[in-house]
């Protein structure tokens, strides 16, 4: 009947009244007060302040302040992004005590030298995020997607308290640094048991094949959450292995283990996203590889490059993920495609891509020493600019310039980019108490180098697309947790 209003499809919008912005406008504040004091510790560590200690509880050193500073500098961004993002939603207070907790205990967890202090912290993390993810109570999908998350992060953090565990029967210490101080008398069934929880743990916490299901998966959370959570939890498993590096460079063929698995994560995540139509779950398994690269420079024992490319990582994906509105919206009605060029500008882009790539490994050389003898510092130059000519490609991909001219830009963002690169992770080698364990190259670093370098040129050239055996299993492979899947925008419009 005309009289009759129809059924509402969405429900009535919160009342924002109720909503006081103070405790966002405070969180923020507090937020970015804690990087103003975080970055006066930096600077000083820079200029020769050792940092503070309670023996055998808290140890502040300089990669304790740096990732203090990275921490806040992150968490103000989302901080001061959500307050416009959450308005009118009524869980922005639980939405901006969550964020504001996670900031609090991750600060707490890089200075914990106790092992149970660390312990503790790396669960409440880990459960922090959780309620993160499934902030939106009413939303089954992700109360769904949070539930996977908890179990997960429950079981890194039972790998960890046994390989904490472990060390602790083994050295007799019940602090980090007595552990890293006794690693020279760890050998054995019990060291093995120990530093393997310690890196499936890592794995675990970075979203590592094949533990991606969880991050994947946790797409429902507010895309501020997911900006915090790829720029700065995930790289919690590099941090976990560089507290720790006494005890994983024990061995020699541990350390090569460590690097197979991030290898496989590095490629493996490369693929993932090349099937992946969606923009967060491209940046999801853009993550997975990412988080790959940074396991692999710690298990050929740089640790400091490790920490440089979760921070330069983070950067890059905090600001792809609170900018992902703009990358929908984004078109380009003059692109022209490779093959429509022929062969010649194929071949052009091989080129350009091989000098560049040769010139941006002599520049990393010369400002950091890696790379000049064959040692594992040649691999070590070898996956950092590959990893960021491939960024440098992908940046200058999203202009609208035609194709002949992208591969002249290709350079002129790569060769500042690894300028940069090679600067940050000088400076931050300086800071850092953990000092380089290079070791000679094997006949697997050869196979895994190869294995890489031919799983890049199949994407690159389209190749893998030919195997639809293999492109069911990549999208098999990136499916989250069918809980956590929506099937119609109403169910989740009214909240």
């Amino acid at each position: 009947m005309p009289d009759e209003s129809p059924t509402p499809t969405v429900g009535a919008l919160p009342d924002t009244t109720a909503d006081s912005p103070v405790v966002p406008a405070v969180l923020t504040w507090l937020v970015w007060t804690l990087f103003v004091a975080s970055l006066a510790a930096l600077v000083a560590s820079m200029r020769g302040w050792t940092g503070w200690a309670i023996p055998g509880v808290i140890a502040v050193d300089g990669l304790t302040v740096l990732l203090w500073t990275v921490v806040t500098f992150f968490s103000g961004i989302v901080h001061s992004y959500s307050r416009r993002y959450m308005a009118g939603s009524t869980h922005k207070p639980r939405f901006f005590f969550a964020m504001s907790g996670f900031t609090t205990v991750v600060m707490a967890l890089v200075a914990a030298d106790h092992v149970a202090l660390f312990a503790g912290l790396w669960l409440a993390m880990g459960l922090t995020m959780a309620a993160l993810i499934g902030v939106t109570e009413g939303w089954p999908q992700a109360q769904a997607a949070a539930a996977v998350a908890r179990r997960y992060f429950l079981a890194s953090s039972a790998l960890l308290g046994g390989a904490l565990v472990a060390l602790w029967w083994a050295t007799g210490a019940t602090s980090i640094s007595g552990i890293g101080a006794a690693a020279d008398t760890l050998g054995g069934p019990v060291w093995l048991a120990a530093a393997s929880a310690l890196l499936l743990a890592a794995m675990i916490q970075s979203a590592l094949i094949p533990f991606h299901s969880w991050l994947l998966s946790s797409m429902t959370a507010p895309t501020p959450a997911s900006a915090l959570m790829h720029a700065g939890f995930v790289n919690a498993g590099g941090i976990l292995l560089t507290r720790f590096a006494p005890v994983i460079t024990v061995d020699a063929t541990f350390m090569l283990a460590v690097v197979a698995v991030g290898a496989a994560s590095a490629g493996g995540g490369k693929l993932l996203k090349s099937v992946q139509t969606d923009v967060k779950g491209q940046l999801g398994c853009s993550t997975v590889g990412q988080m790959g690269f940074m396991i692999m420079q710690a298990g050929l024992g740089f640790f400091g490059a490790a920490i440089t490319h979760l921070i330069l990582h983070g950067c890059y994906k905090a600001y792809q993920f609170l900018s992902t509105g703009a990358q929908v919206e984004h078109t380009r009605p003059h692109e022209t495609t490779e093959h429509t060029l022929g062969r010649i500008t194929s071949l052009v882009g091989i080129t350009v891509a091989v000098v560049t790539g040769l010139g941006g490994g002599v520049v990393f050389t010369v400002l950091t020493g890696k790379g000049a003898t064959v040692d594992s510092g040649l691999l070590l130059t070898f996956f950092v600019v590959v990893t960021t000519l491939h960024a440098a490609r992908s940046s200058v991909q999203q202009t609208s310039l035609p194709t002949l001219a992208r591969y002249g830009a290709v350079p002129l963002v790569f060769f500042p980019a690894i300028v940069i690169y090679a600067v940050v992770y000088e400076g931050i080698s300086g800071l850092l108490a953990v000092s380089t364990a290079t070791t000679e190259l094997t006949l697997l670093h050869g196979v895994i180098a190869v294995a890489f370098v031919g799983i890049y040129v199949a994407i690159e050239t389209g190749i893998h697309e030919h195997s639809q055996r293999l492109y069911v299993a990549l999208l098999n492979a990136t499916q989250p947790a069918a809980a956590t899947v929506l099937t119609s925008s109403e169910e989740y419009n009214e909240y």
